[in-house]
């Protein structure tokens, strides 16, 4: 899980990110009992649907999804968020994406429409580019997941993936007392595809990663990283478990990394299945040419969904890049990217 928001819970976040649960000490305040759909009124657009308000929603049971179209730990509970607003459409549920932005690239509404056709969401989703409606909620979580009954109070929340099965029944139990009968007691079956795919968490040693100066850690290219301004980075002479460096003449700003001239390299020294990276193309749009390696050969049948056996792909969006899946076991490898063209915009890591 991300937040961009509260700081002082990074630490949280990533240990969420491996697997860990939130101690006492460290659960968000509950919103049990309120009702923050008002809020709703602070969207900057809407995808798929007219603006929703509170009063056009009374007698619906809702769910509200807090979202970011490059987390990847959104993207993976996505195929269950899809498949409970088919279901139970028809039984009174209206499912809202909220999209709350981690990056300032992802407030763009077009970046936001691709990501939605891409994932096959067809339920309404509302752009909280300002959060106004994560502040509503008092959210803190990408994703988050608010259960409100038809009075439109909340009556369940869950922060990050898992427990769906529990989720479910929070749908059903609302959805029979909204109409007074019985609800199906069957879950739906879900089996994600590529990035949606569920995580293997049990053997994830790599937490989420940024690129950009305001969140970078364990950055170990000789120099460290240049504020806001070209720099020649040279490789690390040696990566331990997740260490990162640069090669090549990259500018490095707070959020972001841009390569300046053909030929630069990202390394990471990770434990996982799978490694994503959010990457976008230069900034006149024209897309960048990649090729990723595992210690230092291509990745062959390790290869994930947005690079060839060779780890040849190409980045066209704004979004996030699976490039590698493991199919056997697990251990500590060395991940390059070379990007052959200048101009690409690098992001953050993520595992799985």
């Amino acid at each position: 899980m991300r937040s961009s928001v509260v700081m002082a819970v990074a630490a949280v976040l990533i240990s969420l990110a491996l697997g860990s649960s939130l101690s006492e000490a460290q659960e968000p305040p509950s919103i049990v009992g309120s009702s923050p759909l008002p809020g709703l009124a602070g969207a900057t657009d809407w995808i798929n649907s007219k603006p929703l308000t509170a009063k056009e929603l009374k007698g619906k049971v809702v769910l509200v999804d807090f979202w970011d179209y490059s987390c990847i730990n959104c993207i993976r509970a996505i195929p269950y968020i899809r498949a409970w607003a088919d279901k139970y459409k028809d039984s009174g549920l209206v499912v809202i994406g909220v999209h709350t932005p981690e990056f300032d690239v992802e407030k763009q509404l077009p970046n936001v429409q691709k990501a939605v056709q891409k994932f096959g969401i067809t339920y309404p989703v509302a752009l909280d580019n300002n959060y106004a409606i994560w502040n509503a909620f008092h959210n803190q979580y990408w994703p988050a997941h608010y259960f409100i009954d038809a009075k439109g109070k909340v009556r369940y929340e869950h922060f990050g993936e898992g427990e769906y099965d529990q989720s479910e029944r929070w749908i059903q139990e609302l959805l029979k007392e909204a109409n007074a009968k019985q609800m199906p007691a069957s879950l739906v079956s879900v089996h994600g595809q590529g990035a949606q795919a569920a995580a293997d968490m049990s053997d994830v040693r790599s937490p989420e990663t940024y690129i950009g100066y305001s969140r970078a850690q364990h950055f170990v290219s000789p120099g460290g990283i240049k504020r806001d301004a070209e720099q020649l980075y040279i490789a690390p002479s040696h990566l331990q478990l997740n260490d990162w460096g640069l090669t090549g003449d990259w500018l490095d700003h707070g959020q972001v990394a841009v390569l300046r001239s053909p030929g630069g390299k990202i390394l990471f020294r990770f434990h996982a299945r799978d490694l994503h990276l959010v990457l976008g193309p230069s900034a006149d749009g024209k897309p960048i040419r990649f090729r990723v390696t595992i210690d230092g050969q291509a990745p062959g049948e390790n290869h994930g969904d947005d690079t060839d056996a060779q780890g040849n792909g190409v980045v066209k969006d704004h979004r996030l890049y699976q490039l590698v899946r493991q199919k056997g076991s697990i251990t500590d490898h060395t991940f390059a990217i070379e990007f052959e063209d200048p101009g690409v915009q690098a992001f953050s890591f993520t595992f799985g």
